[in-house]
């Protein structure tokens, strides 16, 4: 996977963890794309940075061969999550069932 499509995996992954902590597998996929970063793409460092007013979101990191930065659309860092949260499938408390 290229270096820019597993950040934005990462950065979309990362938001829903923040958002739902519960959500082990939001974690876990978390956990998978920042391990790609590090084995495949030699990332040593990896944040989220201050957002640049409210219309952007700052990743922050280092590589093996230096220091990076990417900013990305809030909106489209987002979609993940607003996907996730608008799917009565993945709200439902462990044992609920609306089948």
């Amino acid at each position: 996977m290229q270096f820019h499509d597993a950040l934005f995996n990462w950065l979309q992954i990362e938001l829903v963890a923040r958002a739902r902590p519960q959500d082990a597998p939001a974690a876990d996929t978390r956990d998978f794309f920042r391990d790609m970063l590090r084995e495949d793409h030699g990332v040593v460092d990896l944040h989220l940075a201050h957002a640049a007013g409210e219309d952007w979101i700052d990743v922050q990191g280092e590589q093996q061969a230096g220091p990076f930065a990417r900013r990305y659309p809030r909106e489209q860092a987002e979609q993940l999550l607003h996907d996730i949260n608008a799917n009565p499938k993945y709200n439902e408390m462990p044992g609920e069932s609306h089948e």
